[in-house]
């Protein structure tokens, strides 16, 4: 997240009256970082510029997550702040507007302009194509505009092809919304159901990436493996599919997909990590529990056998593929037999690396309202007993590297004089005593040393 601390001076403000700026703040997911990207698209050609400066922008734009423990109060948290730039900046005769955009504006936003009514835009996921318009409605007319239906039109027919290069990686958004309604999560809505892109749209978007330098794609959709848009042939294509038509594109070298859902992970998909070179021999594959009983209260769909069952076909197709998931401690009526389920799958499995978080009741889903909930302190001491099962996973499979020669896509400087930082075939950051003519390319590296969140190597 950009820095929040400020201090408000008149040389904060942009002495061209005739540029406007955009500042926007970003939490949560890879999806919600394309959905800034695409607003910045949308406004640049009403003359937004963006700037990192909160104290500089016409436009301030929270884009939210509703995944977090409490995430409604650090939205009001950052817009006490930005209430401050905006008095401020009104005072001096520079009109600034914010809007709040995600998945909070999605689940609270009549409860956002009550709390904050100096919000003048609240915006969900599925409208921030209207972003434009919604502007210029304000700049008309006093008064705030909320936004948080499902609209019938597709958002991404009204998006325009990004036009600045993102660098040598990019996310594109393939499917958006959820049909699965797990107990513990408000995606189905705040996103709305499960909606894929046609294939046309995707290629086309793809092929402009590469055309201004991006080498790596990674897919994105809230279940991402649920892929399945209608191709250019009329039929329905599923992310098996689409991946091998991605791969045939000669500027991409490597292709990656999140987040995946268990019930979705077919043969076909399976298969096409053994048949294309340019899918990256990386899963993240959330389980969420390895306890049976609790995958059911959780509505999952599959079991912990179901699951490890998927997790042997990935490693016979792909021997070397590397998984990655996520887990959720203290989901509510977990016993000690129930956790201990789930630290067995990690033995059983092994993950190069994974997120894990305690239970938090989201409003509105099936277990905020249990009668069961686990007690803080409970959940504390399992998450701990848990991660640190899964660093030393980590510490293990970054470990096995070390002697390796693999391919580096470098992507940008390191931290030190000198220094040149990539990504491995297995999402881990490397860097190197290197010249910045070689970012933007794959090479060969031996991989030296294994650090606590990085490995170090030399170019071969």
């Amino acid at each position: 997240m950009v820095q929040r601390d400020f201090t408000l001076t008149n040389a904060h403000l942009d002495n061209e009256t005739s540029r406007r700026y955009l500042h926007i703040i970003t939490w949560g997911c890879q999806m919600n970082v394309y959905d800034s990207n695409r607003m910045v698209d949308l406004l640049r050609p009403l003359g937004y510029k963006v700037t990192d400066k909160a104290e500089q922008a016409d436009v301030l734009i929270l884009n939210t997550c509703h995944i977090r423990d409490k995430a409604t109060e650090k939205v009001f948290s950052e817009l006490g702040r930005l209430k401050q730039i905006k008095e401020y900046r009104n005072q001096l005769g520079n009109p600034t507007l914010i809007a709040v955009a995600g998945c909070v504006a999605q689940a609270e936003g009549n409860i956002i302009l009550q709390r904050a009514p100096y919000v003048d835009i609240v915006l969900g996921p599925q409208t921030y194509h209207r972003l434009p318009k919604m502007i210029l409605e304000v700049a008309r007319q006093s008064g705030s505009i909320i936004e948080t239906d499902f609209p019938v039109e597709s958002k991404f027919d009204f998006l325009p092809i990004p036009q600045e290069n993102t660098g040598y990686s990019a996310f594109l958004t393939i499917q958006e919304g959820c049909d699965k309604f797990c107990s513990f999560c408000v995606v189905p809505y705040t996103r709305g159901a499960e909606v894929s892109r046609p294939v046309q749209t995707i290629l086309d978007e793809a092929t402009h990436l590469c055309s201004i330098g991006v080498k790596e794609i990674t897919l994105l959709g809230q279940n991402v493996n649920a892929y399945h848009g209608e191709g250019p042939d009329g039929n329905i294509w599923n992310l098996a599919r689409l991946a091998e038509k991605l791969s045939s594109l000669p500027e991409l070298s490597r292709i990656r997909y999140t987040t995946s859902h268990p019930r979705d992970m077919d043969d076909s998909l399976i298969n096409a990590h053994r048949d294309l070179p340019a899918l990256m021999p990386f899963l993240h594959l959330p389980v969420q529990s390895g306890s049976d009983r609790i995958l059911k209260a959780m509505n999952r769909g599959h079991t912990a056998d179901e699951y490890r069952k998927i997790i042997d076909k990935l490693r016979k197709a792909r021997p070397d593929i590397a998984l990655s998931s996520d887990f959720i401690v203290g989901h509510p009526g977990e016993n000690l037999k129930d956790f201990e389920d789930t630290m067995q799958l990690i033995r059983d499995v092994q993950f190069s690396q994974t997120f894990s978080f305690k239970y938090s009741p989201r409003p509105g889903t099936a277990a905020a309202i249990s009668m069961h909930q686990v007690r803080e302190e409970e959940k504390d001491a399992r998450l701990q007993a848990l991660q640190a099962l899964l660093r030393e996973q980590q510490d293990q499979f970054n470990q096995n590297t070390v002697g390796r020669t693999i391919p580096i896509l470098f992507v940008g400087k390191g931290r030190k004089q000198g220094q040149i930082t990539g990504k491995s075939p297995y999402l881990q950051a490397v860097h190197i005593q290197g010249d910045t003519s070689l970012i933007g390319r794959e090479c060969q590296v031996r991989i030296d040393k294994s650090l606590t969140n990085s490995l170090s190597g030399t170019l071969v």
